[in-house]
């Protein structure tokens, strides 16, 4: 039986301090201690190498870790590499490494399933099984950096909070999570190399602007129709597009940063013109960069991608509109790791 509790990573700093003290270890062992846990992503206490042997000894009694694990990597034709993470209960996650270039974009879960069951994700047929610890959001981040060190010999250029899970129903580990991606004490990246992506939860989106974040901020939209939207994402039915573009304009007005808008494209669904006029309505609101995405098919429901003709139309008419603009092909959709497609199957 694992025990949580003693975790060296879940435990306050104020806590390992305490028994520093109470051992007679001298002060800047701690901040080793914190280097090997945040920066190099050790996960025995026998790597760390620069710590006396008794000091290892001791915290090996005392504490222990709880890892994610990558149970399997598969890659696609593209080079896109999807990770099946093995969790300390069993449960499974995936995770997405995405090379372009020069750029490796990891693309990583927040929660065990998803409470929001989009009707067009692989990820809401799952059902919600629980919040990830922000250990196990930062160790997907350790070990895709480390895939892409293997494969192309370079580290993480980008992270997107894009794969299972919406990151602001999982808000406190997901902020402990990027103090360490971000923080002096982990990583060091800069917040505007990350993104965080959500459906669109009001409260949550002013409470981001409150907290006046550095990092990039992605809503999933999908549809500028109220109807539309109920019927693709449940929980607009609990808050509205009036409701949206109220925390969108507070957002913006207390950051300053542009929104990200995150808009897949179903065939015959909402790819029309009348959809577009509706989304660049939606979009002069405050300034934002729309990303259109293509829709990858998973098995057992019904959604086909849009035409190439509506695809073409549907970014004419919005860059007409003078709004940034950007098609999103899918990357991985062969091993089910492209947009929607992650199930941890």
């Amino acid at each position: 039986m694992i025990d949580i509790a003693k975790d060296i990573r879940l435990i306050p700093r104020e806590d390992i301090e305490k028994w520093f003290l109470e051992q007679k270890v001298e002060k800047f062992r701690l901040k080793q201690l914190e280097e090997w846990l945040w920066k190099k992503g050790v996960r025995a206490f026998s790597l760390m190498t620069n710590l006396p042997e008794s000091l290892r000894n001791k915290l090996t009694s005392n504490f222990s870790f709880i890892t994610i694990n990558n149970s399997l990597v598969k890659e696609s034709k593209d080079g896109t590499l999807k990770v099946l993470f093995s969790l300390y209960d069993n449960n499974k996650i995936e995770g997405v490494l995405i090379p372009s270039g020069k750029r490796n974009t990891a693309c990583i879960s927040t929660q065990v399933g998803c409470k929001i069951n989009c009707t067009f994700c692989a990820t809401g047929q799952l059902g919600y099984k629980r919040n990830l610890m922000y250990t196990e959001i930062y160790d997907q981040v350790i070990i895709l950096n480390e895939l892409a060190l293997q494969k192309t010999g370079r580290s993480l250029s980008n992270i997107v909070m894009m794969g299972m899970g919406e990151p602001l129903l999982n808000y406190d580990s997901v902020k402990q999570a990027i103090n360490y991606i971000t923080g002096k004490v982990g990583l060091g990246m800069s917040p505007s190399r990350l993104t965080v992506s959500t459906v669109g939860i009001p409260e949550m989106i002013v409470k981001l602007a409150d907290e006046q974040i550095k990092y990039n901020l992605a809503l999933s939209l999908h549809s500028a129709d109220n109807n539309k939207r109920k019927q693709l994402i449940p929980i607009a039915k609990k808050y509205s597009l009036n409701d949206l573009i109220v925390s969108l304009k507070y957002f913006y007005e207390h950051t300053h940063n542009r929104i990200i808008i995150e808009y897949l494209l179903l065939g015959d669904i909402n790819d029309s013109t009348e959809d577009a006029e509706k989304l660049a309505k939606f979009c002069k609101n405050f300034p934002v960069k729309i990303n259109l995405i293509g829709y990858n098919q998973v098995i057992g429901l019904n959604f086909k991608k849009s035409s190439e003709t509506n695809i073409k139309k549907f970014k004419e008419l919005l860059e007409a509109k003078n709004l940034i603009v950007n098609y999103r092909r899918s990357r991985g959709d062969d091993i089910n790791a492209a947009c929607g497609q992650l199930a941890a199957n």
